[in-house]
């Protein structure tokens, strides 16, 4: 087993924090963006998945600070497009998701075959993003 480059962990362990943290923001907006005859499960979908993302914040979080690292107090940039029909919420998401699941993969790349904890972490958060991606995909599917 090779030694954990901490400084490289601690940058992408950081950057996806503030990735999920961004989240929360961009979720939350969602939810309260959203209109029409759909608008109740769609807000809580929404809604849950802020705190989804909160939750994925914290558990980075903690990691990052048992590697004696610092958690930033950014959050990663979000560019707000003003359209906030469904199908664009959806489509601005389903590009959230992926970023997400780009950022957990590069921590698997980071820990490999460093850290068995980060290993399993990392590869559990990839099948978590990989099924949001699923289920926006699946939501996209009316507006195709």
């Amino acid at each position: 087993m090779q030694e954990l480059d901490r400084e490289k962990t601690l940058a992408v362990l950081r950057s996806i924090m503030e990735l999920e943290l961004a989240g929360v923001v961009r979720y939350t907006h969602y939810a309260l963006m959203i209109t029409g005859p759909n608008r109740i499960p769609i807000v809580d979908f929404f809604k849950a998945q802020a705190t989804e993302s909160l939750l994925h914040a914290q558990q980075v979080g903690e990691i990052l600070t048992g590697l004696e690292g610092h958690p930033s107090l950014q959050i990663a940039p979000m560019e707000e497009t003003y359209q906030h029909t469904v199908k664009d919420i959806l489509q601005e998401s389903l590009s959230h998701e992926k970023n997400a699941l780009d950022m957990y993969k590069k921590l698997l790349d980071v820990v490999k075959d460093a850290s068995i904890y980060l290993e399993e972490f990392a590869r559990t958060m990839i099948g978590t993003e990989e099924l949001h991606n699923i289920e926006i995909k699946k939501m996209l599917r009316d507006f195709s």
